[in-house]
């Protein structure tokens, strides 16, 4: 059996692979005593265009920060670090001016991300809803034994749902009602989310990946 330091671990590991590889996220472990309430930190990577510009046929990926928090824990996941999250958020995002803060401040804002082993209560869900601060709830359960699981070999097992709340996916959130996620079933059986822009399904891209860098301060909106 697994220490709890070694759960953990794994668990940030399966979310950084299923973050870059569902969502166009490139981020880091950054979880240590001084680590200010975040586990992982980077940013997401979206063909999101300005309002004042037309639309390409290929948006541009601008990058909005993210800050993330994994719980690797048997109980289901409560309000209190729904709140705890919206403290780390603001003390980001509101309370320190870019010069004083030791975290890069997004010209398209910031997203707080709230990974979990265990299931969401209908109570956190509650309190995401009607929360200011623009969350992504991810559930992902632990993956079963290998001999169980045909899709082990990737690490990630089941992805159990993806949720966001109206200040991050909806119109007058920071995504603008632009992007939507949809459930992508395997023929196989089970499946992941997939985020989904105009109607089309977005490739995986992440700087890391490709080898490149896109100036994201191209199609800031004016």
């Amino acid at each position: 059996m697994l220490s709890m330091v070694a759960r953990g671990t794994a668990f940030e590991q399966r979310s950084l692979q299923l973050l870059q590889e569902c969502f166009s996220m490139s981020l880091k472990r950054v979880g240590g005593k001084s680590d200010g309430g975040v586990d992982l930190l980077g940013w997401w990577w979206l063909p999101l265009s300005s309002d004042s510009q037309p639309i390409p046929s290929t948006p541009p990926r601008r990058r909005i920060r993210v800050l993330a928090q994994c719980k690797a824990e048997k109980k289901k996941f409560s309000p209190n670090y729904v709140r705890e999250m919206e403290g780390v958020w603001h003390m980001h995002t509101q309370d320190r001016s870019p010069s004083e803060s030791s975290i890069p401040v997004s010209e398209l804002g910031t997203v707080a991300l709230l990974l979990s082993e265990s299931k969401f209560t209908t109570a956190t869900l509650t309190r995401v809803l009607g929360s200011n601060v623009p969350f992504l709830l991810i559930h992902l359960p632990p993956p079963l034994p290998i001999s169980q699981d045909p899709r082990a070999e990737t690490t990630l097992g089941e992805v159990g749902c993806a949720f966001w709340n109206p200040a991050l996916g909806g119109a007058q959130g920071l995504l603008r009602g632009r992007l939507d996620i949809r459930w992508e079933r395997d023929p196989g059986g089970g499946g992941r989310p997939g985020l989904w822009y105009r109607d089309k399904r977005v490739q995986n891209w992440t700087p890391d990946t490709h080898g490149e860098y896109i100036n994201a301060l191209e199609y800031i909106d004016r």
